[in-house]
Order: C-alpha cells, then structure tokens, then sequence
C-alpha cells in the first residue's frame, strides 16, 4: 500500500477547509505516516491518530496509550495538555473520512459505488442491486460485486456479520481498498441517516445514489432529535453523486427531487406515476412468486421476484433503476431479480400441512411494519396473524409508540421480545411498548427470549387449530444480541423457527 507523508494528509484537510490551527507540525511535515487509526489499541510506529468521538465519548487517555504505542501527531477538535504535535480540524468524523480516503489512495475512483437511502428497504435493494451486478460480472467473467449492508460485509477480503449499517470511514474506506485489489468492479452499500449526517460519508463520490422512501425513524437524544434533522440528513446523499435514482411515491418527493438535482442527472421509478423513467405495473401474484411489468424508454417486459412480498416491487424497481443507469443489459437484470435474496429479509417457513407460514424479516420501523402487514393481509386474508417483535434499548423511542400502534392494530396476537436491549432492561422496553399495543389489543405476551416466543407462537396455533402467519420481525438472521455493550451469541430467528416448525411436523405425524 502506498504511503503519504503527514504534509500530503494536511493538504488534503486544507483543500476540504477542515483545519482550524496546527501545532508544532513543521519539523514533521515530511515524515511518512504508517498507520492511521483512531483506536488506541490498534496503534503502530508512526501513527497518525484521530480523536473521534462525541462529548465524554473520547477520554485523554485513549491519547495518551495512544502515543505510548506509536503515535507521533494527533487530529483533534481540541488541544489537549499534551505536548506533542497536532492537528486542530472543525469536524473530526469529516476530517477522518477525508484522511482516510487519502490513507487508501481514494479507492472509491476505481470502483463503481452505489449508496442506497431511505427509511425501509435498503438491505433488500442492496441485494437486488449486487445480484443484478453478480449476473453481469460472471458473464464477464469478472468476481462478484462488494456489499457493505446492515446484515453483511463482503469486499473480497472480508466476509462478516455486520454491526453498523455504515460503518466508520477508516473501516469502510478499506472495504473499498479490498474491492479494488480483489479485481471487483463494483460495490453497493447501505448509506444511514447517521452516517450522512455526522460526514462517515463526507469524501465518498457515488456513482449512483438511490433515495427509497422517508417516515420517522431514529428519533433520539443519540440519534436525530427530530424528523427534519433525519430527513435533512438523509439529503445529503446527493451531496456527491453522479446519477440520483428516486421514488416518486416517497412522501415529500418534492423536496427530494429539488435536492437530487445536485446530481448530473436523476432517474425516477414508480408504480404510480406513469411519468416515471422505471414504471412498474400489473402487479400480481403467481403462485409463492410475485410477477409485475415495466416500462422504460429501452423495453417495456415482466419481471418475476421469487422472495415474497408484494412491497419488495418498489425495492426492485429502484435495482432496475441502479442497473440501467449502469448500462446492465436487461437479460441480466430479469436474471438477477428472480435469483436474488436478502438474508432474513422475508424468509418464508412453512409446517408441512401447511397451516402454519412463519415469516422472518427485519421490519423494524413504522414503515416497513406497515408494509408487512399490508402484504401479508393481501397474500394471506384467511389465515390469523402472530407477530413477534421488540424494540432496541435507549433509542429510536418513536418506534415503540409506532410499531405498537401498528402491531395492535393489526395482528391477533402479540408478543414483545429482545431486540439489542444494550443497557436498558427488557421488561421496561416492553412495558413501553405494550402501552400502545394495549390500545387495540388485549392479546399480547411478554417473553424475554426471543425462542420461547417463537415456540409458543407456533404451539399456540397448533393448540388452536389455527391457519397462521407468524411474523418474526427485527432480527432476521443475525446470530448475536446486544446486551449492555457486548454483543452475545445466541440462536438467530431462522435458526429457532426451522426447529420449532420441525418439532410442530414431527408432532402432527404422530
């Protein structure tokens, strides 16, 4: 990898006018930086460091192991009573997503990037979009196309379970860097409100940005303090894109169009306005599949998605949007869409009689619940409604009120479990929760376990005799649970509805 040195680092925070004094830096100025890091743990010789966090988050401390490990210069948003050469910037988030672009060589110049936004649907729209590529690639005998998602990472190198939906820029930047020295021509990611606002993304040029949808989400003290925070910052996204793809039937689609044309050029889908540059039409069902028209200015055909759910049409068209702008042949986007899947993203089980129908997904905001039960009232109108779900600890408080309200009104039965509680407990999220629910329905159960849940729901409907869908929603495949700061192994949801449908037809053939 090649190496800068510290004055090539502050040039680049010169041009982006991040720097607000340096200190003691002149002797320095060509020295070569090694490493750079803003963990005090990973420090090597000849580190540049970067402060980073908010308020308390970022102790002295941190600085101090920092220079004991190797470090020779610091970035800051403060001077701290250390004598040592540093870097006073404005933003330390944007100033480290400037410095680590330049510590990668800016690998985001040879790759395509497309960035997916919106309150519901980007990890499905991630998916479809890198199936569509996938297709393409191997017909050029080219790898597979790199996924920074909410549910995994693949880059070429690397290949894990996610935390962050975006992670930090240093992380992602190398994520980029692993794409490129793998030979991967493209890669789509999942941008977050959080990450847009606070500059994770501040030096990422997109090729493609796609706007899915607004509607209140991540509404806290740690998150966004107010809708317009969230939906300003999720505006952002058109800040350094090429090509904006938007849905027309978002809410406020005005304002995000007028933003958009930041952009050198917008692509529209819809599956109302006829206007649209991707319309999607003659929506229907065809056995488990869902089929549907488009048209565009280059064809007007059928395309047929093979993972449930009337909703995920919007997620597709966005895909075709995407692969269009990047000149996909249509062949492969029609392959792509009916191959593609998002893990635990409508994962449909079925008991072998066939009365029960377990769904696992990650719904897990106003949104994509109310999408759910639409489509599964739609697609299932016979058949009584279990959902499972809860809500994380110490943020997004909207939700509890949202899904709440939505799941009591809609399901006939209910039970509130964990869902990445972190330091709150459990019984009080629910009881939270349940203030809402309880408006609209009496029939809910709070289990911690989120196993025991899915146990008893399909128990509860084998005792009843009850042709049922059982929606487990929050999770989907993930394999650990966040309690306090740590994340625990446990079962994921599939893991648990796979063996508990299996004890329900083992049962039923006695």
């Amino acid at each position: 990898m090649e190496k800068y040195k510290l004055r090539e680092y502050i040039e680049q925070l010169q041009e982006n006018n991040q720097i607000e004094e340096i200190i003691d830096c002149d002797e320095i100025l060509d020295k070569q930086v090694n490493f750079l890091t803003y963990n005090s743990r990973d420090v090597e010789d000849n580190t540049l460091f970067v402060c980073k966090g908010f308020g308390d988050n970022f102790k002295e401390e941190y600085l101090k192991d920092a220079i004991n490990y190797g470090a020779f210069v610091y970035v800051s948003e403060k001077k701290y009573d250390i004598n040592m050469p540093c870097i006073i910037v404005k933003n330390a988030f944007v100033s480290l997503s400037i410095l680590s672009s330049k510590y990668y060589s800016k690998p985001q110049e040879k790759l395509n990037v497309i960035g997916i936004t919106g309150t519901k649907g980007k990890s499905t729209t991630t998916y479809y979009i890198k199936y569509i590529l996938d297709e393409y690639a191997r017909a050029l005998n080219n790898k597979d196309t790199a996924v920074i998602s909410s549910i995994d990472t693949y880059d070429g190198v690397e290949n894990f379970e996610s935390h962050l939906t975006t992670p930090e820029s240093l992380d992602m930047y190398r994520h980029l860097y692993n794409a490129v020295n793998s030979d991967i021509k493209s890669i789509v990611m999942e941008v977050s409100s959080q990450a847009l606002k606070i500059g994770r993304v501040y030096s990422l040029d997109l090729d493609i940005a796609v706007f899915m949808n607004i509607s209140e989400d991540h509404i806290s003290s740690i998150e966004h303090p107010d809708f317009e925070d969230y939906f300003k910052s999720k505006l952002k996204i058109f800040d350094r894109t090429k090509i904006a793809c938007i849905n027309l039937d978002t809410d406020r689609v005005d304002e995000v169009l007028e933003n958009a044309r930041k952009s050198e050029s917008v692509v529209t889908f819809s599956t109302k306005n006829t206007n649209a540059n991707v319309y999607g039409y003659d929506i229907r069902k065809d056995g488990y599949d869902t089929v549907f028209k488009v048209k565009t200015k280059m064809f007007d055909r059928e395309f047929r998605l093979t993972m449930p759910g009337l909703f995920n049409v919007e997620n597709a068209l966005a895909a075709i949007s995407a692969a269009i702008s990047l000149n996909i042949p249509e062949q492969y986007i029609y392959e792509g869409l009916v191959k593609a899947r998002s893990s635990g993203r409508m994962e449909i089980y079925r008991s072998k009689d066939e009365k029960i129908i377990a769904i696992v997904d990650y719904a897990h905001n106003k949104l994509s619940f109310e999408k759910l039960f639409e489509s599964t009232k739609s697609e299932y109108n016979d058949r009584k409604i279990t959902i499972i779900f809860g809500c994380p600890g110490k943020k997004a408080y909207i939700r509890r009120r949202d899904l709440g309200t939505v799941a009591g009104k809609y399901a006939d039965k209910i039970f509130l479990v964990a869902e990445d509680p972190g330091y709150e407990p459990v019984e009080d999220i629910s009881r939270d929760i349940a203030k809402y629910v309880s408006e609209y329905n009496q029939n809910y159960e709070m289990i911690e376990d989120r196993g025991e849940a899915i146990k008893k729901a399909i128990d509860e409907a084998r005792e009843n005799n009850n042709k049922t869908v059982i929606l487990i929603t929050g999770k989907g495949n993930e394999t650990r649970q966040k309690y306090g700061s740590e994340y625990l192994p446990c079962k994921s949801d599939v893991e648990y509805t796979k063996l508990y449908l299996d004890e329900y037809d083992k049962e039923m053939q006695k």
